[in-house]
């Protein structure tokens, strides 16, 4: 790859992990449209460490809260809403990871292609704007419960098919639930923490067994572009989600689907 390819597809992946537009589908489409090499699995996983450091870094004082409570809820029977949020996030991640162990391989040979995710753009695009406009806002992270935490979880299992966004159909799930949109992204960014981790993991482990190589310095530039755009995408999101709503990503989505359509056509 050139520097060019790795600034941008670096940038593509930190700004697109969290926001509701889908970042597999924005890391798998330039080298269908633009002919460009593939980024291969040791650039993927630097770059999901990048955007992991992020959310980590920036809900930094609520996961060293939610661990405490976790494991003072495990072996000192001390329960609190803390604790139950961390037990609420551990059963919502476990839906994902069934489902992507049970269908990584139909996944990975079925649904990579730009027809896909345009369909999957182009759908979830218009729930994620229907929800949005017509749900209630009434609660916060504190009333949810392990229903509603298994239903989002259920809606993050879909998201490993590219052009759903992961973020995107757990704040519709969430928002759908009368969650407020500030509360939905909060709940999505948290979840995305062990989601990330074991993405990243899975990737590892194929790295391992992979004689591929990339230069340090590209390797190097990827992870603090996808860091850095990844922490200002969290930042200025969930600053502005209330005011702006889900309206401009949808609307994203959909010129997006549509010049897909036109490109498969």
């Amino acid at each position: 790859m050139t520097t060019m390819h790795v600034i941008f597809l670096s940038l593509i992946q930190g700004l697109t992990e969290f926001l509701p537009i889908s970042s597999s589908a924005h890391l798998i489409l330039p080298s269908q449209l633009f002919g460009w090499p593939d980024q291969g699995p040791v650039f993927d996983v630097t770059v999901h460490l990048g955007t992991l450091l992020a959310v980590l870094v920036y809900f930094r004082r609520d996961i060293y809260r939610l661990a405490g409570a976790w494991l003072a809820s495990v072996f000192k029977k001390q329960h609190s809403g803390d604790s139950k949020l961390a037990w609420l996030i551990i059963l919502a991640t476990i839906p994902a990871v069934v489902f992507g162990g049970l269908c990584s391989d139909w996944i990975e040979t079925y649904t990579r292609s730009a027809g896909v995710i345009a369909t999957t753009t182009l759908i979830f695009g218009l729930l994620l704007g229907w929800v949005d406009l017509q749900a209630p806002q009434r609660y916060d992270n504190s009333h949810m419960g392990f229903k509603h935490a298994l239903y989002i979880g259920i809606a993050q299992a879909i998201a490993v098919i590219p052009g759903t966004s992961r973020s995107g159909i757990t704040m519709t799930a969430a928002r759908q639930l009368g969650y407020t949109r500030e509360a939905a992204a909060r709940f999505s960014f948290l979840l995305s923490i062990p989601i990330i981790i074991g993405a990243g993991t899975l990737l590892g482990v194929e790295v391992s067994h992979s004689s591929v190589t990339m230069p340090w310095h590209q390797l190097g530039l990827g992870f603090i572009l996808s860091f850095a755009s990844a922490l200002a995408c969290i930042y200025f999101f969930l600053k502005w989600i209330t005011q702006i709503g889900m309206l401009p990503f949808v609307i994203y989505r959909l010129l997006l689907g549509v010049m897909l359509v036109w490109f498969v056509v």
